[in-house]
């Protein structure tokens, strides 16, 4: 085994300051703030709420591209991942949105050789959908991704696996993560669920555990 380790990362929310659902609710659907609240009270499946807010955009794709691109990120997460790779290890997206949106934002920020796994989006009509396959191994019916499945998988590959998140569906592949940091609400629900967490705010106190662990 050439490469020992692994760091997974989240993407809305945890790579990015803004998570892209909400950008299109607060620019294109503020409608869906009914829908919203069933989502977070459980009453509709996660994968089903975003199905119906990124159909919701109604703009030409050059107006899309335009937003996607507008959304902040954690300004060290490009440093951070070339940190990680040129220590010999691996960097990867882990994310129950769409990877249509990641590409751009990791093209636009000049971030090369990183794996996406995510839910297949395309844009059609003027708004972005999802291809989700469910003979997939990665299937979730919640979520459309196992996020779970494929920390379990890249263990496989890796002795050891840093996984960072910061909302519900991170607690899950938390569980199978060697280390996890938290960010956000993800700090609350690990520390119920007693899944053990380092709690950050950025990628750069993420870098300083790293590095305090010789890892970096």
């Amino acid at each position: 085994m050439d490469k020992t380790w692994a760091f997974v990362s989240d993407f809305d929310g945890t790579i990015s300051k803004q998570d892209f659902y909400r950008l299109v609710m607060d620019q294109y659907f503020p409608e869906g703030e009914i829908l919203f609240k069933k989502w977070k009270n459980e009453e509709i499946l996660d994968i089903d709420f975003l199905t119906t807010v990124f159909t919701s955009i109604n703009q030409n794709e050059e107006q899309i591209i335009h937003d996607i691109l507008n959304i902040p990120i954690d300004e060290f997460v490009p440093s951070f991942i070339q940190d990680v790779q040129h220590e010999g290890a691996d960097f990867y997206i882990l994310s129950a949105g769409t990877d249509y949106y990641i590409y751009h934002i990791l093209k636009n920020h000049g971030i090369k050789n990183v794996e996406v796994f995510s839910n297949e989006g395309y844009f059609k009509d003027k708004n972005i959908h999802m291809n989700i396959d469910e003979n997939h191994v990665h299937f979730s019916k919640r979520y459309g991704i196992d996020k779970s499945k494929v920390i379990q998988n890249l263990k496989e590959k890796y002795d050891v696996i840093y996984f960072a998140g910061d909302s519900e569906p991170d607690s899950h592949p938390a569980q199978y993560a060697d280390v996890t940091y938290a960010k956000a609400d993800l700090q609350r629900i690990l520390k119920e669920k007693e899944i053990p967490f380092v709690a950050v705010d950025s990628f750069k106190e993420i870098a300083t555990d790293l590095k305090n662990r010789g890892v970096l």
